[in-house]
């Protein structure tokens, strides 16, 4: 069974953790040299934001790929991204998850719900948002979903509609709720440093 081996890497990989701002903070860092960095509400457990960066070919650091949470923002960087920064009406695509689901919000969106139809590609791995009106278009993946090797199911997906902004929502499937509840009992046994109290602990 494949389930474990994501879970596996996790228990595997070196892990700090900071406690900050009501968020537990956790940092990993992988074998292959990645890092993955991860916040959680501590009362609810939800998660708030991952990023992941890995070594560019030159072996220095990359930049932070945000994989759930806000988007970073273009103003925080170079001169040149505040020279050419995109307009605050384009869509903008985020994912923000709930403790039984994967949650997409795309903001900027104006056109009625029976504009949108959202559908699984099995075969792509991926998800697809189109328009009647030729509007918008966007394929994306659930990397979940990818790291467990666990198929795509259409009845789990459905979408919304409010305040200018398409909510897609896919449910969990059971086994990811059950890695996540192992995970979260065994990320409360690495022993987190409290903001202002220097390094971080490391397992």
């Amino acid at each position: 069974m494949a389930v474990p081996s994501w879970l596996e890497r996790l228990r595997a990989a070196g892990k700090t953790a900071l406690v900050q701002d009501g968020k537990r903070k956790i940092h990993y860092l992988f074998e292959d040299g990645k890092e993955m960095a991860e916040e959680y509400d501590i009362k609810t457990g939800q998660l708030i934001s991952r990023k992941w960066r890995e070594k560019n070919t030159l072996g220095g650091t990359g930049k932070w790929q945000v994989e759930v949470g806000e988007p970073t923002s273009p103003l925080l960087g170079a001169l040149e991204s505040e020279l050419i920064t995109e307009s605050s009406s384009n869509p903008i695509f985020m994912r923000k998850d709930t403790l039984s689901s994967f949650q997409w919000r795309i903001r900027n969106l104006p056109y009625p719900k029976e504009v949108y139809s959202v559908s699984v590609e099995e075969e792509q791995r991926c998800c697809v948002i189109r328009t009647t009106n030729k509007k918008y278009y966007k394929k994306f993946s659930i990397p979940d979903l990818d790291r467990y090797h666990l198929p795509l199911d259409a009845a789990a997906l459905s979408f919304t509609h409010a305040n200018n902004t398409l909510i897609i929502t896919y449910r969990k499937p059971k086994e990811i709720l059950a890695a996540e509840e192992q995970l979260q009992k065994e990320l409360k046994k690495i022993k987190a440093a409290n903001s202002g109290d220097g390094d971080c602990k490391t397992q």
